[in-house]
């Protein structure tokens, strides 16, 4: 079997063929193309497209490829099903949903960084899952402390102080007020939001502020809300300036133009480039 995706891989990319290779076919051959590429070389080179719009094996919903791979071969095996939530968390930038997806992508992202030739990441990246997959299946319940008296002293007095203080529901903390300054700082900027840097300047402990984040922001988590005011800038910047979709998708933060079209078409139903036609169809014939 033969798969072809994009270039550049760092999570969807290199998890799913890993999961290929484990689960479905072992001597899965997979290839790397620019991304407007993929679907000629599909058709050229006989090969199944993968984390791309518009094909079979790609993002639904708020799953990413990884999720529709387990989906589609019924692969039930218990620490697949660890691995998915952590992979999706990456990948989709909702580190909320599993505290290692964080690590995950910073992982991703700094191998990718550090390796230029995307065969020798893939290769390289086949090590890191093969190391989460030992994780999840022999050591998901063991805690780094849990053979350290003194640290696990530390950690007991630490979780008794978070469990003792008291946070009154009727009133709005401050540092809600001083987050919404925050983000609003940002929307005309770079779309910079780094949680843990952003909970050390409200003084707030980043699990605390992860947590309560959804009760004073429209019922959404922390990379949710993000994703919605980047395409809300996105929506603004289409109407009312002449840049280019590329350039729109990285004024509002997205580094991959395929993230955007997917992100954008999740929260109008359309596709960037769809969206940007009926508007110009809208507009009234200024000519005379």
């Amino acid at each position: 079997m033969k798969w072809i995706t994009r270039e550049r891989p760092k999570i969807d990319r290199i998890a799913c063929p890993w999961l290929i290779k484990k689960f479905v076919d072992k001597d899965a051959k997979f290839i790397y193309v620019p991304f407007n590429e993929v679907i000629e070389k599909a058709k050229e080179l006989n090969a199944i497209p993968f984390d791309i719009p518009d094909v079979e094996f790609t993002h639904y919903n708020d799953q990413c490829t990884f999720d529709y791979f387990v989906k589609k071969y019924k692969i039930t095996d218990p620490a697949i099903s660890i691995i998915a939530t952590i992979v999706r968390g990456a990948d989709t930038d909702q580190h909320d949903i599993s505290k290692e997806a964080a690590g995950l992508w910073a992982i991703s992202a700094g191998l990718a960084y550090n390796i230029t030739d995307d065969y020798e990441l893939l290769k390289t990246g086949m090590l890191i899952y093969d190391a989460l997959y030992s994780w999840a299946t022999y050591l998901y319940k063991q805690k780094h402390l849990q053979n350290s008296p003194f640290e696990n002293l530390l950690h007991d007095v630490y979780t008794k102080f978070l469990k003792s203080k008291k946070t009154n529901k009727k009133k709005v903390p401050h540092w809600v007020k001083e987050l919404k300054e925050i983000i609003q700082d940002q929307i005309d900027t770079q779309f910079s939001f780094d949680l843990k840097k952003i909970s050390s300047d409200l003084s707030l402990n980043p699990s605390y502020l992860s947590r309560e984040f959804s009760k004073y922001f429209e019922d959404m988590n922390f990379g949710d809300y993000i994703r919605k005011i980047r395409i809300d800038k996105a929506i603004q910047l289409i109407q009312t300036s002449t840049y280019s979709l590329t350039e729109i998708a990285y004024l509002t933060g997205f580094s991959d133009q395929s993230h955007f079209t997917r992100i954008f078409k999740q929260h109008t139903g359309k596709s960037p480039s769809s969206y940007k036609k009926n508007l110009q169809k809208s507009k009234p014939d200024t000519k005379g």
